[in-house]
């Protein structure tokens, strides 16, 4: 059964029967929102893309993107840029993986983000969502949806976290401005 998450809301990511969750996917799809133009409806091609930084007591230690496949440790992957989204279908335009038990014990947020590489706004934008998949069995636990467009160019989607020994996820839909994870930084400090 999978939660719809609304700004800031929280799920704990332990299974129905108490274990824990042992991976989980991020995935991110989206779509061009068609345009009207001279010669009709046109959907201009916007490139996401879906970041997840690693912290470690409010610092970061590692990313996950594009440029950047794997983290160092192994535990975090990224399954490829993808230049221009989907058709809108509700699959995964790009995702990434955590290997919940592989991560080092001194991560204990791991933030993921999603920025228009090409600058577009969020209003150029449809069917938009951030989705949290249990990698074992493919169910979708949780998902995000971005609502209403806006004229920002990037997302802090979500964040899991170390809750003790297990780990949540909390929904953080905090809208901003930036074309790479990096521009996004600042907005990121103050949901850790």
């Amino acid at each position: 059964m999978s939660v719809n998450l609304s700004k800031g809301q929280a799920i704990s990511l332990q299974k129905e029967d108490g274990g824990s969750l042992s991976a989980v996917r991020m995935g991110l799809g989206w779509k061009a929102a068609p345009r009207r133009g001279l010669f009709g409806k046109r959907s201009k091609e916007i490139d996401l893309d879906a970041s997840a930084v690693l912290f470690a007591d409010k610092q970061p230690v590692d990313v996950v993107f594009f440029r950047h496949l794997v983290s160092d440790d192994g535990s975090v992957k990224h399954t490829g840029d993808n230049l221009v989204g989907g058709a809108g279908q509700g699959g995964d335009d790009e995702a990434i993986t955590v290997d919940l038990q592989r991560v080092p014990v001194h991560i204990d947020q791991i933030v993921f983000t999603v920025n228009s590489f090409t600058g577009q706004t969020f209003e150029e934008v449809e069917n938009a969502f951030c989705r949290l998949v249990d990698e074992t069995n493919g169910q979708e636990l949780a998902r995000y949806t971005l609502t209403g467009g806006g004229r920002y160019t990037a997302q802090i989607m979500a964040k899991v976290h170390r809750q003790g020994k297990s780990w949540q996820m909390t929904a953080v839909g905090e809208p901003t401005n930036g074309r790479t994870f990096q521009d996004l930084m600042p907005a990121m400090v103050p949901h850790l």
